[in-house]
């Protein structure tokens, strides 16, 4: 009898499957309709209207924030998908490395610490070496978060990668770099790609690090967008968080069917 069968006769599986799915999505659902909402009230619908969406690509405070954030996160994106790539191609296909576990374990350790204790590292360390740049405080820390998210995928698209097709490579005289070139990178692109929209989306959403090294002038979205909480919610911010969303579901999707994909 298959797994799924036997998930079935669980009693109140289904039930409870679909309060837990209500439980996260519908308040995500509510957002995006109550983004539509013509009133200023956020509670109370006053009709179908797209003025909020208007006044959020207006928000000149806005744009600057977008502008912040997209600018460190594909900075932070390229650096740390390189980085990641490097190191992948080192522990996976390098011979004689030694520590291999530890160097994974090191390279994976943004993902095992909170958040909260590397942001506290990275600024007490960026105010020891007198780092007073806001945006070059907030690439480098989005780098180094990001490293281990586009590590991963590229590890596991190496290792499932069958190793006779660069052998065959090298048996027809190719150097490595040609081997790379012609024939692991674009077999591991997949890969790649997904870590890079993974390490892009995480330094899009963060927002511990990015309120701690915050100064003037770089100011990202997610720090905008509490900001604006603090003020009260509005159906702007409804529309704001409408278009995150669907932005991020763009981009996790195409993550998800890149690494997905053989």
């Amino acid at each position: 009898m298959s797994t799924s069968n036997n998930v079935k006769k669980y009693p109140g599986f289904n039930f409870w499957t679909v309060c837990f799915f209500a439980f996260l999505y519908l308040p995500i659902l509510v957002v995006i309709l109550y983004s539509f909402n013509s009133s200023k009230l956020v509670s109370v619908w006053g009709g179908f209207s797209l003025k909020w969406y208007v006044n959020a690509l207006n928000n000149n405070n806005l744009l600057d924030a977008v502008q912040v954030s997209l600018t460190v996160a594909i900075i932070a994106t390229v650096i740390s998908t390189t980085v990641a790539l490097l190191a992948a191609m080192v522990l996976v296909r390098g011979k004689g490395v030694r520590f291999r576990k530890t160097s994974e374990t090191i390279v994976s350790l943004p993902l095992l610490l909170p958040e909260v204790v590397v942001a506290v590292a990275i600024l007490i360390f960026f105010s020891n070496l007198g780092i007073g740049n806001g945006m070059l405080k907030l690439i480098i820390a989005h780098s180094t978060f990001c490293i281990p998210f586009a590590f991963l995928p590229i590890r596991a698209r190496l290792q499932g990668m069958n190793m006779h097709v660069e052998e065959a490579s090298e048996d027809l005289y190719a150097n490595k770099w040609t081997t790379f070139k012609r024939i692991t990178f674009p077999l591991i692109l997949p890969g790649v790609s997904s870590g890079a929209m993974l390490a892009f989306v995480i330094s899009m959403d963060d927002f511990i690090t990015s309120s701690m090294l915050n100064s003037g002038g770089s100011t990202t979205l997610p720090v905008y967008i509490f900001s604006l909480i603090r003020q009260g919610v509005t159906p702007e911010l409804n529309a704001i968080s409408t278009l995150i969303i669907g932005v991020s579901l763009f981009l996790a999707g195409g993550a998800f069917l890149l690494q997905r994909q053989r």
